[in-house]
């Protein structure tokens, strides 16, 4: 599966009317701290980019239970992505500012609707920049609109009721950093800790120290040390189903196909009768009697 595209291959395509298929460029700078990336794309960008919002084209709004960023209805979508200008057969190249940990959502949205040609930047606008490559400032000019026809159904998903159960079987994976994973802390979502069963594989470490993404052999060691094995099916959760997606990506450039769990822990944690594990090592699994101060008095590492 092709994953990444590195700077220097994305300028040889560029511009748009370079020879091969055209590339249509979209800029998907969000953070929990700046969810409005279009600042940042207005003092900066690379030339032909259309800006991209994850609060509002990336993610649907619907109740706490299902989690900080639902996947969107398919047709506001197919909206969305035909204001950005795409076409069917075209190539997509999506990128941030944070290593693709934002852009991910869209290299993931759109290959789960069926695009087939979506690739994250490797290095992000940094690595651009740090190739000596030149940038925008700005608004451009709003592309033709496109004509593309989405679906969903092309990556695989898991549900609440499937995450649950999945480290039964398979090796479930949960991005966010490892303090909230161990429910240290947690400063977003209802209550702190991980689903049962899951493993900690922070997103963050996907990188290496210039923010591209580590190379095969040490992606397959690091997931391997975290589970993941051959003869099991992977899936991955994180905050909200964000940088989940970035943790899908680098188990593809491995070869591995991972599965989403798009509600993530927003979602599992709005629902109280979820059980919660804590701890640096994945919890024992739900007694099914268990009453809320079992819950209470739960050992650091087990229910709660």
């Amino acid at each position: 599966m092709s994953v990444l595209l590195s700077p220097t291959a994305l300028a040889a395509r560029l511009p748009v009317d370079a020879p091969g298929p055209p590339v249509r460029l979209l800029d998907v700078r969000w953070s929990l701290g700046e969810p409005d990336g279009r600042p940042a794309y207005r003092a900066g960008h690379i030339p032909g980019a259309v800006h991209v919002d994850l609060e509002r084209e990336l993610s649907g709004h619907g109740a706490p239970t299902e989690g900080r960023h639902p996947l969107p209805p398919i047709a506001d979508l197919q909206e969305s992505a035909r204001r950005w200008g795409l076409r069917n057969g075209e190539s997509v190249v999506v990128y941030d500012a944070s290593g693709g940990l934002a852009a991910a959502r869209a290299w993931w949205l759109l290959g789960h609707a069926g695009v087939t040609d979506v690739r994250i930047l490797d290095g992000a606008l940094d690595g651009w920049a740090a190739a000596g490559l030149p940038l925008a400032a700005g608004d451009e000019p709003a592309p033709p609109l496109g004509d593309i026809r989405l679906a969903y159904g092309h990556r695989p998903v898991i549900d609440i009721d499937e995450a649950g159960r999945f480290a039964a079987d398979g090796t479930l994976l949960d991005a966010r950093a490892a303090a909230r994973y161990r429910g240290a802390e947690e400063p977003v979502d209802p209550r702190a800790g991980h689903i049962p069963g899951a493993g900690s594989a922070p997103a963050s470490e996907n990188l290496d120290a210039d923010g591209r993404f580590r190379t095969r052999d040490e992606l397959t060691a690091r997931f391997a040390a975290a589970g993941v094995r051959d003869d099991r099916p992977v899936a991955v959760y994180c905050g909200s189903g964000v940088t989940a997606a970035h943790t899908v990506a680098a188990l593809a450039v491995t070869g591995r196909e991972a599965a989403l769990f798009p509600g993530s822990w927003s979602a599992w944690s709005n629902h109280p009768d979820r059980p919660v594990a804590t701890g640096d090592e994945p919890g024992p699994g739900t007694p099914p009697d268990a009453t809320p101060q079992d819950a209470k008095n739960a050992p650091t590492g087990a229910i709660r």
